[in-house]
């Protein structure tokens, strides 16, 4: 019996270190053509500081005008030490709220209707009224295997992250509210 209570705390004090999830990226994008699109790059390049990737359209659709190889919007991921503090500033966007629809299994995603709503953020007169999505995708460790070119392994469901753990994470670590 004694045994039997000791082996049960060990399991209950030692949790896998491989389950542990962590903050992968941080995808910031707009979509946007010709005029919009130089507002949009130059908007992230505010918010981020970074280098800013201008997305191509890869289909033909004529009733919006969208044909194979038109720059359709623009796109900056963040990975490092920056991506917890973008991400704070930008739930204060949205006043730290989340809904549940929003969470999928590894990665959770809202969208900003207007950029002034982002604590510290002024009124830029050349850009005007834009708005932004933001993608944040959570991975656990172990992830590499599934990309790597010589001996490449199998991605296992039980390495996904569940959404109850991106809540979790979300109201621990962020102090986000999920609805």
């Amino acid at each position: 019996m004694a045994n039997k209570k000791i082996k049960e705390t060990k399991v209950e004090k030692e949790k896998n270190i491989m389950d542990n999830i962590f903050l992968e990226k941080v995808v910031l994008n707009c979509g946007a053509t010709a005029e919009k699109l130089e507002k949009s790059v130059k908007l992230l390049s505010i918010l981020t500081n970074r280098k800013i990737n201008e997305i191509e359209s890869i289909k033909r659709i004529p009733t919006l005008g969208v044909r194979p190889g038109l720059k359709t919007g623009a796109m900056v991921t963040i990975r490092g030490k920056e991506k917890i503090e973008i991400l704070k500033r930008l739930f204060g966007a949205v006043n730290n709220k989340i809904r549940k629809k929003q969470i999928q299994d590894n990665h959770f995603s809202f969208g900003i209707k207007e950029y002034l709503e982002i604590p510290n953020m002024e009124y830029q007169r050349d850009i005007g009224i834009i708005g932004l999505d933001v993608t944040v995708t959570f991975s656990k460790p172990g992830k590499r295997v599934k990309f790597k070119k010589i001996k490449k392994g199998k991605w296992p469901t039980k390495k996904k992250v569940d959404a109850k753990d991106i809540i979790e994470f979300l109201e621990n670590k962020l102090g986000v509210i999920v609805e």
